[in-house]
């Protein structure tokens, strides 16, 4: 009995140490090892082989590490209130999908690491609340796109960003100049193809800029690389130095990149890729007097062209040149053409017209123009009035000519002297004498050169040629011994341009090479339109309402005469005559007795008698006689 009173003094100081323990066992997830004897709280769970973000989360931890799981998504709901978070790790997950808002309440958040994952796109959304954020790191996913707006909560506080090991192509590089306090920039290992001038103008406190392993084949220059020396690596650099990382690039080196070429750099990698005269040298080791640009030239242009009003009309200009120059067009009243309701302007320099008006005609002037200067060239547009109009059913008729489309008909005088006028106004690159179109019709046209005797090893001839509405090149192989070819298959009405290469093998290196044996420039003939031949639409409903016609009449005259054979007939059926009435015969008993008026009742059978019967004709000339 006097233990009793021992036990109850102790019994209510038991519970006393344990609550706190059994608190913080239900806040950790299973797995997972948590801080929470002293601030700041952490929650560690990496490899842990979760599927989700754990739901029992203490919402106070500072620091939460879920990195080397399976989670595939983070909810709205997974980071709900935790408002203290300033360390988050999802990195090598298998994250796919973020939901928008999904960081909202992570206000004081300092670094998001979601490397290592399989996201594919950034919203606008997905970082809303970030506004303290200073790392970001998105790198090895497989980005292709990121919104314009997605990183506009932390644009002021982000320090480093690498986007490194991505898919991306493009980047919103308006939105990237917006964060003044970035450090780090990793764009390496992407598809990156360009970099537009006075894209980091504004990152005045950038310190490293990596673009290493993308597609760039320049760099253009930027007020923050003239500002700050250039190093190719941190070691020994100074404190204000910018580190420029631009290797595994397939630079192209022209007169662009002199201005890198003049940076003192240390020792790297970097290497040119073209031209084919300075491919695969050390980029460092290039002269500056090698960094040369080739001066834009017009190839091609459209010869004089006359449209009715109220038509389109297509102006097309190609130039070459080395960096290849960009085509501009001007009107004849000096306005600089570009997209509009009217025209509109295609990157590969042809210029559409899409309604013409009287007062469009006149001289078009085409400017290409690269860093290496400038080439003119003029196209004139006559613009007549516009067409009489047409009837549906109205057919065309071309004026004769002799032969199939696909006959090959030498030039006549007329044409030859056509053709001499058309050279005295087109000012285009010449025909060579050594490669001629002697024959040439609507669909085919015949090409002879000269045989090469200077020209050792030829192997094959190669015929180009391409058309004027487009620039697809169209190539033909022929035989070493054959000196004429029969091009196919073109396009009635359109202007070709043709060249011939021949290929042979260079004694001097023993490799394939190819020169040229002449161009030639040449027009197909205008298709021919049968003469007189209606409209398919109009043929066709000709022949429907001629047989319905036909029919309408046939069943008209038919029932015409059925109607006059039965009134010839006296309203009788036709093929039966009027026959005369019947005579009926009377028969009277001869026994004496009145023979009976009414039909006789039937009755019982009765024994037979014999009646001897007098039977007179009944007719006309007959009357009934009295008994």
């Amino acid at each position: 009995m006097a233990i009793l009173p021992l036990l109850l003094c102790l019994l209510p100081l038991a519970p006393a140490s344990s609550p706190p323990q059994l608190a913080t066992s239900s806040l950790c997830p299973r797995r997972c090892h948590c801080q929470t004897q002293s601030l700041p709280l952490s929650v560690l769970c990496p490899g842990a082989g979760l599927l989700f973000v754990p739901p029992s989360l203490d919402r106070r931890a500072a620091e939460l590490r879920l990195a080397d799981n399976f989670i595939a998504a983070v909810r709205r709901r997974d980071l709900a209130n935790m408002t203290g978070l300033l360390h988050l790790s999802l990195s090598r997950n298998t994250i796919r999908h973020v939901a928008a808002g999904a960081f909202a309440d992570l206000r004081a958040l300092r670094a998001l690491h979601l490397d290592g994952n399989r996201l594919t796109s950034l919203g606008e959304g997905q970082l809303r609340g970030l506004v303290n954020l200073r790392h970001l790191i998105l790198s090895n996913n497989q980005l292709a796109a990121l919104a314009a707006g997605a990183l506009d909560d932390c644009a002021e506080t982000l320090e480093d960003l690498d986007l490194s090991y991505n898919n991306l192509e493009q980047l919103p590089w308006e939105a990237l100049g917006r964060l003044g306090n970035v450090n780090t920039l990793g764009l390496d290992h992407n598809l990156l193809a360009s970099v537009p001038a006075g894209a980091f103008s504004r990152l005045h406190k950038l310190a490293r800029l990596d673009m290493t392993s993308n597609r760039l084949t320049t760099i253009p220059p930027d007020p923050l690389f003239s500002r700050l020396p250039l190093l190719a690596r941190p070691r020994g650099s100074p404190a204000s130095a910018l580190v420029l990382a631009f290797g595994g690039n397939p630079l192209h080196c022209n007169c662009e990149l002199v201005w890198l070429r003049r940076l003192a750099r240390e020792d790297d990698l970097e290497a040119c890729a073209s031209p084919p005269a300075l491919g695969g040298r050390y980029f460092w080791a290039v002269g500056e007097e090698e960094f040369v640009c080739e001066p834009p030239v017009v190839t091609h242009r459209s010869p004089p062209l006359a449209v009715p009003a109220g038509r389109p009309a297509a102006l097309r200009c190609r130039a070459v040149g080395d960096p290849e120059p960009r085509v501009r067009w001007v009107s004849p009243q000096g306005r600089l053409l570009g997209n509009s309701s009217r025209a509109r302007a295609f990157p590969n320099g042809t210029l559409e017209l899409l309604v013409t008006e009287p007062g469009d005609g006149g001289i078009f002037t085409c400017i290409a123009a690269n860093a290496a200067g400038e080439a003119t060239a003029a196209v004139e547009l006559t613009v007549g009035p516009p067409p009489p109009p047409q009837l549906a059913n109205s057919t065309s008729c071309d004026p004769p000519r002799d032969g199939d489309p696909d006959v090959l008909t030498p030039p006549s005088a007329a044409s030859a002297s056509a053709s001499a006028s058309a050279k005295a106004v087109d000012t285009g690159p010449p025909t060579d004498r050594g490669v001629q179109v002697t024959e040439h019709g609507a669909t085919a046209a015949l090409v002879q050169w000269p045989d090469q005797q200077p020209i050792p090893g030829i192997r094959m001839y190669q015929i180009q040629y391409n058309s004027s509405s487009d620039d697809i090149l169209v190539y033909r192989m022929i035989s070493a011994d054959s000196h004429s070819f029969l091009l196919t298959d073109l396009a009635s009405g359109r202007t070709y341009d043709l060249c011939v290469l021949a290929v042979y093998e260079d004694s001097a290196t023993g490799l394939t090479a190819t020169r040229p044996v002449g161009c030639a420039h040449f027009s197909t003939e205008p298709a021919l339109h049968p003469c007189g031949a209606p409209h398919a639409p109009f043929l066709g409903g000709t022949m429907i309402i001629a047989l319905g016609g036909v029919i309408v009449a046939s069943v008209l005259v038919f029932i015409f005469v059925l109607l006059m054979r039965y009134k010839v007939h006296g309203g009788q059926p036709p093929g039966k005559a009027k026959v005369p009435a019947p005579v009926s015969n009377v028969c009277s008993q001869t026994n004496g007795a009145t023979p009976a008026l009414s039909a006789p009742e039937p009755s019982a059978p009765r024994a037979h008698t014999v009646v001897q019967l007098d039977c007179e004709p009944w007719g006309p000339s007959h009357e009934p006689t009295g008994p």
